[in-house]
């Protein structure tokens, strides 16, 4: 192509009317994919809401036709005007359709709050459509217009009489901007109706879908508002709330500023938000998302200060705290500013401020008021943050077992059961190889593993990412149950649905216990919170009477057995076990294994906040804390084993 070398007037084009657009859609709806396809729809849905939100009409009604691709929007408010314009000699229904940067939002008096005030909207969806009809209910009579690519096709006519208020747009995107393949996502469109009867209280929305066989005919009213809608958006992603059940942070406020906002803690590893301005998904966020946040991390922090809560041995940071949150946020700016056209993003500097300043103060007192909830929240928050500081980057360096391969992977000195049903398969910790021979040859095979441990484990409260991660004693645990740690754990992945702590009953078998224990709870948290996590009891006397054997747990127990059981013609014959080594395999299962008669301790937290407190004080790196519990308890010790 042959280079022009002259520049002139004549090379200057002036785009008319609704050229612009059909020249340069992307610059109006961000594109002529299917988000700029159904962008159409918002346009046309977000009037008619705005006439909701005004107090001007109750009902807006969507009927997605049998072509999928016509579409009607109807609602019951006042109406577009149809008066004529003397500036332009025009109907205004007219003008507002076809000429850019016209309509009645922006002067505050007709509208308080707005989704669009730019006022190209209805014209830009009049430019990118092959038809559009139009019909407004005013002053007891029927208007009717066509339009077809920006233009108006027939003059602006009366037909007949009509009762109410109100305005149907028909409208079809044009195929020579988007191709004739694309169709209107009906789905997606049923789930943006309905997350505006969420946003907006007492709006009926009618959702009409001839496309399906049968046809579809849903109404959407939630009287509940948003704080309904957090409990539909927990329950769709499967992360319950922490506490499970518990009730969600709400506040509304409409004076000076307004909006809506609904939160709660969950089970989730990420945080999701939900925001909404004058209505409108802004899926980009922006300052009132950042507002929220805010405000979340300042309340959670003022909270632990004001009761002196703050976790020793490690530092909360700002996601931490948000961790987990799944939050629904609705805010009404008066003149919003937005990102772009598509509206995915909220730049108002100073609405930070004000969602800040309403919902920190709001969010803190519910959190006094509902102290249950708040510390367990806090003990959730903690959570996050030892799993960041350590979990998660050692569970990247450990070799996880996956369901496909049941027998791969396997530590060598596991004794695994046969079969592979999570449901009755049980791993029992064993302390020392001798005890694991015993355990061994006393176990249901079909149904009880063993894995031996050679010595203490590693104290997962004061080591290393790395030295957990490397450590083979815990990756042999780690593999043996299969499910992963920290933010890698997968329970779909266990093995046993049962894991019995099984030591001997003196000093060292109490603190392999306790540190495996401490293991479980920084890094297996989920087992313990499911029951899935036994401490065994083996007796620690055998005590023969006669003819009879009984076992006893501890003293007390003995000399109860003696008191009860004894005979003043025998004397009672008692042998003591220094480990679990001295068992016959015979008297293991019979004491210990089996189901029948085993006695055993289920692990369980009553108290996170407490547990966290005492496992950091026990066994973090802060031996002041110990020294402080030593002293304090000296006087309580009434046999040392040493």
């Amino acid at each position: 192509m042959a280079k022009k070398e002259s520049y002139t007037g004549a090379d200057i084009q002036v785009l008319e009317g609704l050229e612009p657009v059909r020249k340069r859609p992307a610059m109006y709806i961000g594109g002529t994919d299917s988000t700029g396809y159904h962008h159409l729809l918002w346009e046309i849905l977000d009037n008619s809401v705005d006439e909701v939100i005004n107090s001007y009409a109750t009902t807006v009604e969507v009927t997605l036709h049998k072509d999928g691709r016509t579409i009607t929007v109807v609602d019951n408010g006042r109406g577009i005007p149809v008066d004529i314009m003397p500036r332009f000699k025009k109907p205004a229904l007219e003008v507002i359709l076809t000429t850019l940067h016209s309509g009645g939002k922006f002067e505050q008096g007709n509208y308080i709050h707005s989704g669009g005030l730019h006022g190209v909207g209805s014209s830009v969806v009049n430019a990118l459509s092959r038809k559009m009809q139009v019909e407004i209910k005013k002053d007891g009579k029927k208007h009717v217009q066509t339009y077809a690519r920006g233009k108006a096709t027939s003059t602006l006519k009366v037909d007949g009489a009509a009762r109410g208020t109100g305005t149907s747009i028909t409208f079809e995107p044009d195929p020579e901007i988007f191709g004739e393949k694309l169709k209107f996502d009906a789905e997606l469109v049923r789930e943006r109706l309905e997350a505006k009867s969420y946003l907006h209280k007492g709006m009926t929305v009618v959702w009409k879908d001839e496309t399906a066989s049968p046809v579809v005919n849903a109404t959407y009213k939630h009287d509940g508002g948003i704080a309904e809608y957090l409990t539909k958006v927990v329950t769709e992603r499967k992360k319950p709330m922490v506490p499970e059940s518990s009730t969600a942070f709400y506040h509304s406020r409409d004076n000076g500023v307004r909006l809506e906002a609904a939160l709660a803690w969950t089970e989730a590893t990420d945080e999701h938000i939900r925001s909404y301005v004058n209505g409108i998904p802004t899926g980009m966020g922006g300052t009132h998302e950042a507002g929220l946040r805010s405000a979340v991390v300042k309340a959670v922090r003022n909270y632990i200060e004001t009761h002196d809560l703050t976790p020793k041995g490690v530092t909360l940071t700002a996601e931490d705290i948000r961790e987990g949150i799944t939050a629904i946020l609705s805010v009404y700016v008066v003149e919003p500013q937005f990102q772009g056209q598509t509206k995915g993003r909220l730049n108002n500097p100073e609405v930070a401020g004000q969602v800040d300043g309403v919902i920190r103060p709001a969010l803190e007192k519910w959190l006094n008021d509902n102290k249950s909830i708040a510390e367990t929240v806090l003990a959730r928050i903690i959570i996050a943050a030892r799993a960041r500081e350590a979990s998660r980057a050692a569970s990247a360096a450990v070799t996880r077992k996956t369901a496909v391969s049941h027998r791969l992977n396997l530590p060598g000195k596991l004794a695994d059961c046969s079969s592979t049903d999570p449901s009755v398969s049980e791993l029992f910790i064993v302390e020392g190889d001798s005890a694991g021979g015993s355990a061994k040859q006393g176990r249901d095979r079909r149904t009880q593993a063993i894995l031996p441990l050679r010595g203490k484990v590693l104290n997962a409260e004061q080591a290393s990412t790395d030295k957990v991660a490397t450590n083979r004693e815990l990756q042999d645990i780690v593999s043996a149950l299969g499910c992963g740690i920290g933010a890698e754990f997968d329970k779909s992945k266990l093995r046993y649905g049962r894991v019995f702590l099984l030591m001997d009953a003196d000093s060292d078998g109490h603190h392999i216990a306790t540190l495996l224990l401490t293991f479980f709870y920084r890094h297996l948290r989920p087992l313990i919170d499911s029951g899935a996590v036994h401490i065994a009891q083996p007796p620690l006397y055998r005590v023969d009477i006669g003819k009879e054997t009984y076992w006893a747990l501890d003293e007390p127990d003995r000399d109860r057995i003696i008191r009860e059981k004894g005979r003043s013609n025998s004397k009672p014959n008692i042998m003591r076990f220094k480990g679990l080594g001295e068992m016959t395999a015979d008297e293991l299962k019979e004491t210990t294994l089996d189901p029948k008669n085993r006695i055993t301790l289920r692990v369980t937290i009553d108290d996170p906040l407490e547990t966290d407190r005492i496992i950091n004080d026990l066994m973090g790196k802060d031996v002041s804390a110990r020294y402080k519990f030593i002293t304090e308890r000296a006087g309580e010790v009434q046999d040392l084993d040493v």
